[in-house]
């Protein structure tokens, strides 16, 4: 699959402050902020929001 620089690899890191961190793509056209999803934190026991961090 070819690399595209409209999808870049963005990594999404926790708010709840553990370091943790989940690496996903992201259409740059229809999400041009920082994408923000809430994920399951391991060290957190719950799920948070995960930001995009550049």
């Amino acid at each position: 699959m070819a690399r595209s620089n409209a999808r870049p690899v963005v990594t999404l890191r926790s708010t709840a402050g553990t370091g943790t961190a989940y690496v996903t793509r992201k259409n740059r056209r229809d999400d041009p902020d920082r994408l923000v999803l809430r994920k399951y934190d391991p060290a957190a026991g719950e799920h948070v929001p995960f930001r995009e961090e550049r």
